[in-house]
């Protein structure tokens, strides 16, 4: 007897061979059959789907679920339009806490704005407390003087991280701007993060993904570095998955500051740990090493200076401590997820992992780039010859596309955050969000700007990067499971795969591009069970 029964659908399978069906058993978390494979067998659990429309669970190969989840506690900046605003918004979170509370917020963006937000103000707005604010990218942050004090700045004793950047006005004062790997002054202030802490924040984060169709994301980056939260990140998540707070399945890329030396040549773990430990829910994924910073704080490390200053970003270390590292991380086992945004910081990703395949050839491996922002000519064809995995996020193009744009002028913007032509290479192009560097990080969204590649105020970045709704659907399953090796576990609808299944009211394929981000979400299912959709929930 099957499980589960999900009849009168309309399933987009994502197989070549039998690209339709009506049909869809389960047993034991797993796909059995489709139609007539199934259609006459008892099961202890019949789902009528009148007609909606069944796909494969959605995976978000690029997205930071602690972040996103402590977010989600914080001041929400993005709805912020004037810098008067969110100088309110501060001032009214100060006014409920005590003299030494901590005001944090995210997601403010300086485009919108007009400016990044001013020290003084904040000073006055927190009332001499510590104010937090993240910028929308997560690759910079503004602090009041309180935190500048506390983290050294103020009195010349800090030490600013390689990588990191603190901005000062004309008269050489720090501004309270910090990005890149100086947030980490910050960082010390307040991590690492109590466990209880961490395994709210993924609860919260889960109970929103799974009613966006989300069954698969990965971390991208927990334990170490500016981008984790404590060094017991993992715990949290097994933790979370312990006491049943975790209703989708995670892959964990460790930050490579968290790993360590087993020898001269390689990184590791404790117990010798390294990608694809784990089980069905919960595993290791690939080293994530930051290579650079950002195009919309201008930190992403370019061959040509960003248009209008002089500047060319930031490596996210010494070229040769970055070599070093990757070549160590190949020679371990480890499968690698580069941070590289920008043209050079991408030059130096390909010459590594060119190296690290000359001195040890691990074929198949899928060494990923993490955004792959700006991609020349002459880099895809050596990303094809590698065989990487380039990780871009489309929704970019609509919530901060304006601002890329302006940075690096008219000429460049054929190489942002390309789709089509990695496509028409032969490379197979995951969807992600990077959430919460995006507000609305949900994978029907990430859908539509794949078609449109439209920014809010309206121009088309390069349009003949689109691709159609069936290619982004891809994106979002097929592609995903691919980059992390899972190609036959998830990603379709077919016997053996994970019955990890999103029942939509439409069918995005098929829809106008414009109501793809307005499809309801009706069910989600993982490993069979509804776990979105009260009234597809099991008694």
């Amino acid at each position: 007897m099957l499980d589960l029964l999900l009849r009168d659908v309309r399933a987009l399978t994502m197989t070549g061979e039998r690209p339709r069906a009506n049909t869809v058993g389960v047993l034991h978390g797993r796909i059995v059959g489709v139609d007539d494979e199934v259609a006459g067998l008892a099961a202890h659990q019949v789902v009528d789907g009148d007609g909606a429309v069944l796909i494969p669970g959605f995976a978000d190969a690029h997205n930071h679920m602690v972040w996103y989840g402590l977010s989600l506690a914080e001041l929400d900046l993005s709805v912020c339009r004037t810098p008067e605003e969110l100088y309110d918004t501060v001032a009214a979170r100060a006014a409920g806490l005590p003299a030494d509370g901590w005001v944090i917020g995210s997601g403010y963006d300086d485009f919108v704005l007009g400016g990044h937000p001013d020290r003084a103000a904040l000073d006055s707005a927190g009332g001499g407390r510590p104010v937090w604010l993240k910028h929308r990218s997560a690759h910079m942050c503004v602090v009041s003087s309180a935190i500048l004090a506390q983290a050294g700045v103020l009195d010349g004793s800090a030490t600013v991280p390689k990588g990191g950047v603190i901005a000062r006005d004309d008269d050489g004062a720090p501004t309270g701007l910090l990005a890149e790997q100086a947030q980490q002054l910050v960082d010390a202030l307040v991590k690492p993060y109590p466990v209880e802490e961490l395994v709210a924040a993924i609860e919260r984060a889960a109970r929103v993904y799974v009613t966006e169709g989300l069954t698969h994301v990965t971390e991208a980056g927990i334990g170490g570095g500016w981008i984790g939260h404590s060094p017991a990140e993992a715990a949290a998540y097994q933790l979370a998955r312990q006491r049943g707070l975790l209703p989708l399945r995670v892959e964990l890329m460790p930050a490579s500051e968290v790993l360590h030396p087993v020898h001269e040549d390689a990184f590791g773990l404790d117990l010798g740990l390294r990608s694809g430990f784990g089980d069905d829910f919960l595993r290791i994924g690939p080293m994530k090493i930051f290579t650079d910073g950002a195009l919309s704080s201008r930190t992403a490390a370019v061959t040509e200076p960003f248009c209008g200053h002089g500047g060319d970003g930031v490596l996210g270390d010494d070229p040769e401590v970055l070599r070093a590292r990757m070549l160590a991380a190949h020679r371990g086992g480890w499968r690698i997820a580069a941070h590289a945004i920008g043209d050079r910081a991408i030059d130096l990703t390909l010459d590594v992992l060119e190296q690290a395949q000359r001195e040890l050839p691990r074929p198949d491996v899928r060494h990923r780039i993490e955004h792959a922002a700006m991609v020349r000519p002459d880099q895809l064809e050596r990303m094809v010859a590698l065989g990487v995995v380039p990780v871009p996020q489309a929704r970019f193009l609509y919530e901060i596309g304006d601002t890329m744009a302006e940075a690096i002028g008219e000429h460049r913007v054929p190489w942002l955050y390309r789709h089509k032509s990695f496509v028409d290479a032969g490379l197979r192009v995951p969807g992600s969000s990077d959430r919460p560097c995006v507000s609305a990080g949900a994978p029907l969204l990430g859908i539509r700007s794949m078609l449109e590649r439209t920014t809010k105020a309206g121009a088309v970045l390069s349009p003949d990067e689109s691709v159609d709704a069936e290619e982004a659907l891809r994106a979002y399953t097929t592609h995903s499971a691919y980059a992390a090796h899972q190609e036959n576990e998830r990603g379709r609808i077919a016997a053996g795969a994970f019955a990890d299944l999103v029942l939509l009211d439409d069918d995005p394929t098929t829809v106008p591009s414009s109501r793809i981000g307005d499809l309801e979400v009706l069910a989600t299912f993982v490993a069979g069970r509804a776990v979105h959709g009260d009234r597809f929930k099991q008694e």
